[in-house]
């Protein structure tokens, strides 16, 4: 069983920069592959980025591609996304994913394991 904690959410100005973390509970999620995912008002959850469970592959998606990057300590059993740069439309919920049981990393319904998400609002 895995558990799954974000923090690292706030309100920021647009350009500003934020990084997100998500503290795993058990040592299984160092074999997971894990993701973040967000969710905007009125949205779909959307895939943001994925990372192999070594951390040398990861994956964005052509949204934030330029502006965020994905990674993962797995002494500390934690996973990053740092966001640079962010835009209005950045806001959302961002959730981390873990254990991808399925092929297609950017789909939600391929992972096992959820935060309960942390808010991120941006401002012009």
């Amino acid at each position: 069983q895995v558990q799954l904690v974000e923090s690292g959410g706030g309100l920021v100005q647009a350009g500003d920069s934020l990084r997100l973390s998500c503290a795993a509970s058990g040592r299984a999620f160092r074999s997971y592959t894990a993701a973040w995912f967000r969710q905007g008002p009125g949205k779909e959850r959307e895939f943001v980025a994925a990372i192999g469970w070594s951390g040398t592959t990861t994956y964005n998606s052509d949204s934030v591609k330029a502006r965020f990057t994905i990674s993962r300590d797995n002494t500390k059993n934690t996973l990053y996304l740092e966001m640079d740069d962010l835009k209005l439309e950045d806001t959302a919920v961002y959730y981390c994913a873990a254990q991808a049981v399925g092929s297609d990393i950017t789909s939600s319904g391929v992972y096992g394991y959820w935060g309960q998400g942390t808010q991120v609002t941006v401002t012009s």
